[in-house]
């Protein structure tokens, strides 16, 4: 792979090239992708959407949207830090093209604004909820009208392939979806394969896919265009990673490593002294030992302990793809940039609490069952009225839900083209609005 082409400023359906020189230092394109995503209604939902506790009444926890934001932040700094040696280790990029390093950051600053668009209500259990009601709920029904890959699209719900959909479909008149650039949408995509085969080999751009069947086009178009590294073939479409993409994940890496963390100890879910030990030994090489003893409160040790770590972890990542440049251009990287850190046994401490006390603790366990009950809810009545009208047999209560909620579906499409369509709307729904629904379309609510 080459840094000309892997910063493509193209867009879908254009039919010329577009330059760096040529654009706008006040208009970046890159920049331009940051901006339609944060006013996009995809991004605007992540507010009230799960990042660590369901429904969480509290100021203290992040919603997926403070969560975006805060990658974003971090995955900046990690674009403009790579980006400002990769430049010095090819002039011509800034001589003869005219990037700057700072396009690195705004590249990956918006990817990683983007990267949990896609995610469903209520966490992770959310993906698993779509798909297991395909795999062994009522949606069963389906399998035999679909082909393995689209049946396999549907069974293990993805919300990386789901928030690639978001940002390129067209609907409600807006053609090819946010427009965002190429270089964008490389960095965006940390799992660059269709949904089969399933894990192909242990590198972690193989863990999961990256588009659904719906979308194969669009992003075969962007990988070429990109020129991508290919190891599939033309049956199993399967690259490696845009190099960004693995700034994109270690900015997300980082926070929820350190974030959620934080968030665990203020909702009382992690002993505060076993927390600030475990700061302290992932950042102890660095802290100012006068700066740290001024601190009175736990509250404001932690604050400084975790803007040390993000800081550390920053510059750790960063150093980690400098040096591994030329393995992730040619496609030899196979973990993720953490992986590799030096910080990897103190990294995975802190995660292992965050499991054992935060993702597994009563509460949050509690709503990920009430949102498997409110997702499969809402899936199967949503299936059944379009299945009704497919098949020309709708009752009034179907076209009710019809108008009310799927206004945008065509159920004359492919089968699987409404599934997909049905899954990712939702998907799109905050933890909010999803339980409204329900409470709604079972009569609980007016």
């Amino acid at each position: 792979m080459n840094w000309e082409q892997l910063l493509s400023l193209k867009k879908y359906g254009d039919t010329q090239k577009r330059l760096r020189l040529d654009q706008d230092d006040t208009r970046l394109g890159f920049e331009v992708d940051y901006d339609r995503i944060i006013f996009s209604s995809a991004f605007r939902s992540l507010q009230d959407k799960t990042q660590v506790i369901p429904l969480s009444k509290t100021d203290f926890a992040h919603t997926r949207l403070t969560h975006s934001l805060e990658v974003s932040v971090v995955g900046r700094s990690l674009g403009r830090i790579a980006g400002k040696k990769v430049i010095e280790k090819h002039p011509h990029l800034a001589a003869t093209h005219g990037y700057h390093f700072n396009d690195f950051g705004a590249i990956v600053a918006a990817a990683a604004l983007a990267h949990d668009i896609g995610n469903p209500p209520f966490g992770h259990s959310g993906e698993k909820a779509i798909g297991e009601y395909f795999l062994n709920g009522k949606g069963f029904r389906f399998k035999e009208k679909l082909s393995e890959k689209q049946y396999h699209d549907l069974t293990h719900f993805e919300g990386n392939a789901n928030g690639f959909k978001l940002v390129t479909e067209t609907k409600s008149g807006n053609k090819d979806g946010l427009r965002l650039s190429y270089a964008t949408l490389g960095a965006f995509m940390k799992y660059p394969k269709e949904s089969l085969p399933h894990k192909p080999s242990k590198a972690v751009h193989d863990k999961k896919f990256g588009y659904f069947q719906t979308e194969k086009e669009i992003f075969k178009d962007v990988a070429e265009d990109l020129g991508l590294l290919k190891t599939g073939n033309e049956t199993d479409i399967h690259y490696k990673r845009h190099p960004l993409s693995f700034l994109v994940e270690a900015a997300d890496d980082i926070c929820y490593t350190i974030i959620d963390f934080e968030d665990g100890i203020n909702l009382g879910l992690i002993e505060e002294e076993k927390a600030l030990e475990l700061l302290i030994k992932l950042v102890e090489k660095n802290i100012r030992p006068e700066n740290y003893s001024q601190l009175t409160s736990t509250q404001s040790r932690l604050s400084y302990l975790r803007s040390l770590a993000i800081s550390t972890l920053i510059q750790e990542a960063a150093n980690i793809f400098i040096e591994n440049e030329e393995k992730i251009l040619n496609g030899e990287f196979q973990t993720s940039l953490l992986d590799k850190s030096k910080y990897k046994v103190q990294i995975e401490d802190i995660i292992n609490i965050s499991i054992q006390n935060i993702y597994q603790s009563q509460d949050v366990t509690e709503k990920e069952i009430t949102g498997y009950q409110i997702i499969n809810t809402i899936l199967d009545k949503f299936c059944n009225s379009a299945e009704r009208k497919s098949n020309q047999s709708a009752t009034n209560y179907d076209i009710l839900i019809s108008q009310t909620y799927l206004k945008d579906l065509d159920e004359e499409q492919d089968i699987h083209k409404w599934l997909i369509d049905i899954s990712s709307y939702v998907a799109s729904l905050s933890d909010g609005n999803a339980l409204r629904i329900y409470q709604k379309i079972n009569g609980f609510h007016l």
